[in-house]
């Protein structure tokens, strides 16, 4: 074969097929939170059905799997937790966000001396 053809061929990769990610013996329920909670982002948003690889009869019982058990309390709307550690863990430190400048500390001043 000439050089120049060889170029155009793709290389052969062996291809391994991936597992569905709901099984057949598996119960898509609310009561099931193991197997809902991997359809859940970080935010507690509803993952799509391409990232989760479903097909649509299953993504429309997960959806609604999902919906009743947050309507049950079993189930956060909004997945929070990070948010709220980061700004305790930066409270805790000491950090603030808020600058103060010259002009602050001298409107605190006479602020002061006004009560005073």
């Amino acid at each position: 074969m000439d050089k120049s053809k060889r170029l155009f061929l793709k290389p052969k990769r062996s291809f391994r097929r991936r597992l569905p990610p709901i099984q057949s013996g598996d119960r898509i329920d609310y009561k099931n939170m193991s197997l809902i909670s991997r359809f859940i982002s970080e935010q507690g948003k509803i993952l799509s059905r391409r990232v989760n690889r479903l097909t649509l009869k299953q993504q429309r019982l997960i959806t609604i799997a999902i919906k009743q058990a947050r309507i049950l309390s079993s189930l956060p709307f909004l997945n929070n937790e990070k948010k709220i550690l980061n700004n305790e863990k930066q409270f805790k430190k000491g950090e603030s966000t808020a600058r103060t400048t010259t002009t602050g500390l001298k409107t605190k001043k006479k602020i002061e001396l006004f009560f005073n």
